[in-house]
């Protein structure tokens, strides 16, 4: 899954925890918005790169805090969509 994304919700999520005083290890940001651990830590390195992110201390800048409150005022596009199964009585 491409990195921009997932970003808006881990950005969400990352805020969300920030904001409570904590933090959000790679793990928990894979619970929360059920994409491959590759992906997310993908993503969690090109945020780096942005600056959006301190991935060693897992923590936003401001850059990417002030992004991330934005974000959480907008309805985040779903990531996968679920397909309603037809089942069929013999």
């Amino acid at each position: 899954m491409a990195p921009r994304l997932i970003a808006p919700h881990l950005l969400f999520h990352l805020v969300q925890a920030q904001l409570a005083g904590g933090g959000l290890t790679l793990d928990e940001l894979v619970d929360l918005v059920k994409v491959r651990r590759v992906d997310v830590r993908r993503t969690l390195t090109a945020m780096d790169r942005s600056e959006l992110l301190d991935v060693r201390r897992m923590r936003l800048t401001l850059r990417g805090f002030a992004l991330g409150l934005v974000l959480r005022e907008e309805a985040l596009p779903v990531l996968r969509q679920t397909h309603a199964l037809h089942v069929v009585a013999a």
